[in-house]
């Protein structure tokens, strides 16, 4: 690819580093470097100067790649297209899907990804570690855990303890009003604030401690709502959502899908008190932004969530045919199958940050020395005496270390998930000799 198109490797996940219970694959990101800039969003959107081409490997005999590859052979996956405003986008197919019973479905992204309430949440609040204006807790231990029942018996959180969605401020402070136990009424009523705005920032926790205020809760919600991925790379930030499974000749089959991304430059992204529109996104036509294919990234954060969610909607798929047919052993395996999945998705996700990160400053440091040794080969210079080059070598080393040490993690973490499914896999083989 480097001879015939001028690709280079971008990213490489080695082998462990991407897997999903027993799957994994290894994967090579290759593209070029596109130099094109503009200020017209139009021309920024149709751009095609950059491409990146993921090239995807399968190590083991389950999972996705490895039944795309048995069953199609070796070809495209899928294509990602690039969209202006990706909320509206995901909302109108999910809506046109819902009144007319035809169009895409989207991959099964767990509510996890995106926050859940918990007990320590509602003792601490949300991200209060870097709020200097609260030092102390909300709530007692004692009343959290009574207020977190009560969430948990009035449905304001579903089974996995994320927040309903379509509940209202209003509707929670009167729930909670009215059902929360009279021992702690008078805890509750001194802090309901706080109580309440906690639960509601549950829905969206973990995109706001990447994001803060930069998203409107409007755009924070839609994401949610829609299950959009979100990846940050500097300070660009790339949405991308996945389509299930197109051009399928049978279900359960392996096909291609589609990817849909929308790219935001930092110059796009507003500041707090510019909130120029509902996603906070800079879209007038004064002191436009300059805007550059590729900003954003590839999605390194989003890569292995990818591949759990092929999995995770898979194995939501089987147990919905399971129960259909009325098998109780396939139902139960699935379901667990999910769980574990789901699992192994939020003990990643933290540790894939890290990962996506270091590559980011790492990669940050490359393109200074590089600029660096441009500027002293036209003067002249030996790059070698620079200190700033020294510097920036320094930050590329330090960054690399602290990736091989993410990438231990993620490998153990994977390892432990494999374990698990195996023993699933096995304890299932002896539930069907038995029966």
């Amino acid at each position: 690819l480097e001879d015939t198109l001028q690709f280079t490797p971008k990213v490489d996940f080695n082998a462990g580093v991407v897997a999903a219970g027993e799957a994994q694959i290894e994967s090579t990101v290759t593209g070029n470097s596109s130099m094109m800039s503009t200020t017209e969003k139009d021309v920024a959107l149709k751009d095609q100067s950059q491409i990146y081409l993921p090239i995807n490997n399968a190590l083991t005999e389950v999972g996705h790649v490895h039944g795309f590859l048995e069953e199609i052979g070796q070809g495209v996956q899928h294509i990602a297209s690039r969209v202006d405003d990706i909320i509206s986008f995901v909302q109108q197919a999910n809506d046109y899907r819902k009144i007319f019973n035809e169009g895409f479905t989207f991959l099964n992204i767990p509510r996890s990804y995106y926050g859940v309430l918990t007990k320590d949440m509602l003792v601490q609040g949300c991200s209060r570690e870097k709020d200097p204006k609260h030092d102390k807790n909300i709530l007692t231990p004692e009343c959290a855990a009574a207020i977190f029942d009560v969430c948990v018996s009035e449905n304001i959180l579903h089974a996995d303890f994320s927040v309903d969605v379509t509940l209202s401020r209003v509707d929670i402070t009167k729930i909670l009003d009215s059902t929360v136990p009279s021992l702690h009424m008078d805890e509750y009523s001194a802090k309901k604030e706080d109580v309440v705005d906690t639960i509601l920032r549950s829905r969206y926790v973990n995109l706001y401690n990447l994001l803060k205020e930069h998203l409107t809760e409007e755009s924070y919600l839609g994401i949610v709502k829609n299950k959009i991925l979100v990846d940050v790379q500097g300070e660009d930030l790339l949405f991308q959502i996945f389509t299930s499974n197109i051009l399928q000749r049978t279900p359960g089959e392996e096909s291609p899908f589609f990817e849909f991304i929308q790219r935001v430059c930092s110059s796009q992204i507003c500041s707090k008190t510019n909130k120029e529109s509902s996603s906070c996104f800079n879209n007038s036509d004064v002191n436009k932004p300059l805007l550059k294919p590729g900003c954003g990234g590839f999605g390194i954060r989003n890569f292995l969530t990818l591949f759990l969610s092929i999995e995770v909607t898979k194995s939501m798929l089987e147990a919905s045919r399971a129960k259909e047919h009325g098998d109780s052993i396939a139902y139960e395996n699935a379901c667990r199958k999910t769980q574990i999945l789901t699992d192994q998705l939020n003990e990643s996700n933290p540790i894939l940050t890290e990962i996506s990160d270091a590559m980011t400053a790492e990669g940050v440091a490359k393109e200074k020395i590089a600029e660096l040794l441009l500027e002293l080969e036209v003067d002249g210079l030996d790059g070698d005496e620079s200190e700033e080059i020294c510097y920036w070598k320094s930050v590329m080393e330090k960054e690399a270390v602290k990736k091989m040490a993410a990438n231990e993690k993620l490998m153990d973490c994977n390892s432990k998930y494999q374990r698990l499914m195996k023993k699933l896999r096995e304890s299932l083989v002896y539930k069907c000799f038995i029966s």
